[in-house]
């Protein structure tokens, strides 16, 4: 009798470990976080769930990975998250202790399905997964381990591409502001008023108020190109500078660059439209032969391990 309470009362622990998990991770997936720009603007930012979840645990950790062995790696992290667009949601000392804990906790989840699914299985299938479980364990962690990475480089890529199909109508724009009369700087306020705010709205928005603070035009078109690491942000912002220190007209730079970019960005569509046929064989070879291996033998081999082999 009292071993049923006992297992009852580990059942209900369970059960509303569970609820508090899963009414836990209902609320972070419904919230909302945002970055605020340099002008006080609130921008959304959606960072993975699973990154959510575990932010606020960070701390924890963080002590570790602030110490003078991790400057490096910290400092190159910092400049990542910033070019990704997720400067004041993180730092690249949270960062770190992210990669330790999302393959932590994916593994212990692993570890959980692994032990329920083989205790249900018969003999001879469970000891055919149980001697492979170690294997399948640390592969997933190294998955797991690099995912925020990957994830990190993805977004960073995604903004990347957001200011480069931007950077051209934007210079246009600045183009015929100049040529019209208007101050540099002015004309920069003018856009930043009168267009929605993308990615490269964003770093306007910010390089105006630097130079709002003290900052010469120079030093805040510079900063701007540190801060996104793109290579035709680099190009316009060296043109610029050049022409400043030269006194050549700066409209008639803007429209140099502004027919550059697009020229550029022409190229690189031509050269992935040429590189797509190749890049699809091999998912072609890859994915049709496992696929129908699935269907033809699916359920013979299903029918094979609850027969126990």
């Amino acid at each position: 009798m009292g071993s049923d309470w006992s297992i009852n009362g580990l059942s209900l622990l369970w059960a509303l470990s569970l609820a508090g998990v899963a009414w836990y991770a209902g609320r972070v997936a419904v919230q909302i976080t945002y970055v605020t720009l340099a002008d006080g603007r609130r921008q959304e930012r959606r960072l993975p769930l699973l990154f959510r979840l575990l932010l606020p645990m960070a701390p924890n950790l963080t002590p570790l990975f602030e110490r003078p062995r991790f400057d490096k790696m910290r400092r190159e992290l910092d400049r990542r998250i910033v070019m990704a667009g997720f400067e004041g949601l993180m730092d690249g000392a949270e960062f770190l202790a992210l990669r330790v804990m999302v393959p932590l906790l994916l593994g212990t989840i692993l570890c959980a399905l692994f032990g329920w699914t083989i205790g249900r299985l018969p003999a001879r299938a469970a000891a055919f997964f149980h001697a492979r479980q170690s294997m399948v364990y640390v592969a997933f962690c190294a998955l797991a381990f690099a995912w925020p990475g990957l994830w990190l480089q993805s977004s960073v890529r995604a903004r990347h591409r957001k200011i480069e199909l931007a950077l051209p109508f934007v210079l246009d724009l600045l183009t015929l502001s100049v040529e019209a009369g208007l101050d540099f700087m002015t004309a920069i306020k003018r856009i930043i008023d009168r267009r929605a705010v993308d990615a490269f709205g964003e770093e306007l928005i910010r390089t105006f108020r630097e130079v709002q603070l003290g900052a010469t035009r120079r030093e805040a078109l510079k900063a701007m190109a540190e801060r996104v690491g793109q290579t035709d942000v680099f190009s316009v912002v060296h043109a610029l500078v050049q022409a400043d220190e030269l006194g050549v007209s700066i409209g008639s730079m803007l429209r140099i660059q502004a027919d550059q970019i697009r020229t550029r960005r022409f190229q690189r569509a031509e050269k992935l439209a040429n590189e797509a046929p190749v890049k699809m064989l091999f998912p072609l070879v890859t994915f049709i032969f496992p696929s129908v291996f699935i269907i033809l033998l699916g359920p013979i081999l299903l029918q094979w391990l609850q027969s126990g082999f």
